[in-house]
């Protein structure tokens, strides 16, 4: 399982994006956002890109339950059921 460093910005994304790829060439399908605590857009695109690179490999990235900040982007962008990630509003009906 990956687990990324507390904070995912524009100041270190390039350096999680490239360690999550790595652990998605070596076939974990398990990332970890749950200490995930600072975030901003460029944690939705990195998501995005690990998700793509885990398809590409035939593989189904989980991410768990995210943090609510990282939720709120995700919904702001609508980028959950590109993620396979709930949004926060079917969080609340269940």
């Amino acid at each position: 399982m990956f687990k990324p460093a507390a904070t995912l910005t524009v100041d270190n994304a390039s350096a999680t994006l490239a360690a999550g790829l790595q652990a998605i060439a070596g076939g974990q399908s398990v990332i970890d956002l749950s200490g995930v605590a600072t975030v901003d857009s460029s944690a939705v695109a990195t998501l995005l890109a690990w998700q793509r690179a885990a398809k590409q490999k035939g593989l189904t990235l989980q991410f768990g339950v995210l943090p609510t900040n990282l939720q709120s982007l995700v919904d702001l962008y609508g980028a959950a059921s590109l993620l396979g990630a709930p949004t926060s509003a079917s969080d609340r009906h269940h």
